[in-house]
């Protein structure tokens, strides 16, 4: 009995969900972070004098952090396993935000914030294919969609903390990012805990230790439910395997991706997440400032924000039922849809009821893209370069978070508000029409029985590159 089909046929119970808390926690301390920029941006503007263009610098050094951290993460952890970045990321960021949160100057504020975005970026791309590993195919696009939605809690959480500690203290900006941090250690120390995952060990040859872990879970599994284990349903055209190969390199891994195969859903994968992180960060970053600058005062604007962000949270778990109810394609695109009709109306409206009511449309529907996209990213690529498929296409999505503040702080001055939240309107309809002529399916099946027509890939190396990674 193959440990992969004992592994997909375990029921949902407790043990899953404690690792959807450590793992949600994680992404709610890195939506707080992320999203904390944005409401520090009117006080660092004061405190340092800084210009517009310093400014978007301010908003694009956490992205900038995230890009590098997604590369890193990918490679290092199927090189040497999921938990170990997951732990590393979690340090870096805790230790960078409070530098960042004591910084004398400028300089070394950016500089902290760039580092503080390496964990970031390494821990949100990891935590997904990591999490993934391990939930039955028929409740993954649920399970992974949820996990996503604990970043909307972090965005609430940054709101709050703009609205409530930011504008009320004169170093409240130092103490925004103190909050932010420290909960980590409380987090690390509970990681620790963590099994690494049963896919990720099969495929190092380390059988033994996957099988103690398996046979832990079911353990916990039947105590938690009290109930016998299900059947294994094994169907005979399916015999989901990860044979143990040396983990290929980062230039072997992009050949593997854009091999003939892969090539297509590789690059839908990596043009929905620019066009949903460049949307997402461009409307996220400077939401606040432009609703001063359409005549709210700053606390007014906070507040607003606050209802902006709440409307994350039905967003990320209605996607996630979506996805699995419809797949991770037809969600992504359903929202995809609603963020485009919501940007346009964004971008016509034109009193503060009207403002509010259609950024929170367009909150809803852009976060619950990204319910389905960790959703499918982590399904789109086999085992042996799950994570590092994961890095690169989070990794090309950041260099839209990069380029989004930047744009839209030079534009929003000859552009406008319409303007800029028309421009938003365009990129949205682009990523519709790219995923539904172009993507695939991956619901309902098991990680290993996803076949080059549905994402994945079996791949023999070619001259030194060795026969590593099957889907079959």
């Amino acid at each position: 009995m193959s440990l992969l089909h004992r592994l997909d046929r375990l029921p949902l119970s407790r043990p899953h969900y404690m690792l959807l808390l450590i793992g949600g926690l994680g992404y709610t301390f890195d939506g707080m972070d992320v999203a904390i920029i944005a409401f520090l941006l009117p006080a660092l503007r004061d405190v340092w004098s800084l210009s517009g263009a310093e400014l978007g610098l301010v908003g694009s050094a956490t992205p900038i952090g995230v890009l590098i951290g997604a590369l890193l993460a990918g490679y290092v952890g199927d090189r040497y396993g999921r938990k170990t970045v997951m732990c590393w990321a979690l340090a870096i960021y805790c230790v960078m935000t409070l530098v960042a949160a004591f910084s004398p100057n400028f300089t070394v504020f950016v500089i902290a914030r760039v580092l503080a975005g390496v964990g970031t970026g390494a821990e949100s791309v990891i935590i997904a294919p990591f999490l993934s590993e391990f939930i039955p195919p028929k409740k993954r696009g649920w399970f992974i969609g949820s996990l996503a939605g604990f970043f909307s809690f972090g965005f609430v959480g940054a709101a709050l903390l703009g609205r409530f500690v930011v504008p009320e203290f004169e170093d409240g900006w130092r103490y925004a990012q103190v909050i932010t941090a420290l909960p980590i250690l409380m987090l690390l120390w509970w990681r620790r805990s963590l099994p690494e995952s049963p896919r990720f060990l099969l495929g190092k040859g380390r059988a033994d230790e996957a099988r103690v872990i398996v046979e832990t879970l079911e353990t916990q599994v039947v105590a938690a439910t009290g109930k016998p284990l299900p059947p294994v349903d094994t169907p005979r055209e399916v015999e989901p395997r990860v044979a143990p190969a040396p983990s290929p390199g980062l230039l072997q891994s992009l050949v593997i991706m854009f091999g003939s195969a892969m090539r297509r859903q590789t690059t839908v994968i990596w043009v929905i997440w620019f066009v949903v992180t460049f949307c997402y960060y461009g409307f996220f970053a400077w939401i606040p400032s432009l609703l001063v600058e359409r005549g709210f005062t700053v606390t007014r604007s906070f507040e607003f924000s606050i209802i902006i962000y709440i409307a994350q949270i039905p967003g990320y778990f209605s996607a996630a039922v979506c996805s699995d109810w419809l797949d991770r394609k037809r969600t992504i695109a359903l929202y995809l849809v609603g963020s485009t009709i919501s940007a346009w109306c964004l971008s016509q409206a034109d009193s503060a009821g009207a403002i509010v009511a259609a950024a929170a449309v367009l909150s809803f529907f852009l976060n619950g893209c990204y319910a389905g996209l960790y959703a499918y990213t982590p399904e789109s690529f086999p085992t042996a370069i799950r994570a590092t498929g994961c890095g690169f296409a989070s990794a090309f999505g950041r260099v839209g978070s990069i380029m989004a503040p930047s744009i839209i702080g030079v534009f929003s001055a000859s552009l406008g508000f319409a303007g800029v939240f028309t421009m938003t309107t365009s990129v949205l309809a682009a990523g519709v029409v790219v995923l539904l002529a172009w993507g695939v399916n991956t619901k309902g099946y098991s990680l290993e029985a996803i076949t080059p027509e549905k994402g994945g890939e079996a791949v023999k190396g070619k001259g030194n590159a060795r026969e590593a990674w099957r889907t079959r």
